[in-house]
């Protein structure tokens, strides 16, 4: 009797499981924090995922030798500014812009890389002030951030040949290319309110921003 007593709370506790999964949480199974900015729903942290939607692992490249190959054939990699965990504790993870554009899926179910359309919208929605993007604290002067968004961005540098500029800028990859070796991204920076758009080497380690679908 206890035997199958044991067996009927397992059962319900196998069909819980399977139904709850990571509620609002992405495929890695972290937590999901989000704000409205005008018409959009944005994620208010880096995308800090290690795995695509479909479950297949993401490459971690760590020696800029093997982020650079990775980068000139094609292929999705990620890793944290200077190869330290401690760093995408808080700023999440860099990645190529082969890993934000794979048929596999980087952003969670439910929401996607932004165009760089929905990232004009974004800077429409907040009168082109970069200041309110930013996180309380991050940035000086005439670029001092006030967060009054709730976007909560943080200059988490990048990532070429070498990393560079943590605490400087932070860039976030859009999923529009501009070529065949480029993509479109929004900068910001800690000495400026301006919300620039550019195009770099898909190569590029950036952050990644979601906005809901």
């Amino acid at each position: 009797m206890k035997y199958y007593k044991f067996l009927s709370i397992m059962l319900i506790f196998l069909i819980v499981t399977l139904f709850v999964g990571c509620g609002k949480k992405d495929h890695d199974c972290n937590k999901i924090t989000s704000v409205k900015i005008g018409n959009q729903e944005w994620m208010a942290e880096n995308l800090d995922v290690s795995t695509f939607r479909n479950g297949d692992a993401i490459p971690e490249e760590k020696s800029n030798a093997e982020w650079e190959r990775a980068g000139w054939e094609c292929r999705p990699a990620w890793c944290y500014y200077n190869n330290n965990p401690e760093n995408g504790k808080k700023y999440g993870k860099l990645y190529n812009w082969y890993a934000v554009n794979d048929a596999r899926g980087l952003a969670p179910d439910g929401w996607h890389i932004p165009t760089i359309s929905e990232l004009e919208e974004l800077k429409a929605a907040v009168n082109s002030d970069g200041n309110t993007l930013k996180t309380i604290g991050r940035g000086t002067g005439s670029g001092a951030g006030t967060n009054t968004s709730g976007f909560s961005a943080l200059l988490s540098g990048g990532r070429s040949d070498y990393f560079r500029s943590l605490g400087k800028f932070t860039s976030f990859w859009s999923s529009t290319e501009s070529n065949s070796t480029r993509a479109n991204y929004l900068f910001l920076s800690y000495g400026g309110s301006i919300i620039g758009f550019y195009y770099g080497y898909k190569l590029i380690g950036f952050s990644v921003r979601c906005v809901k679908d």
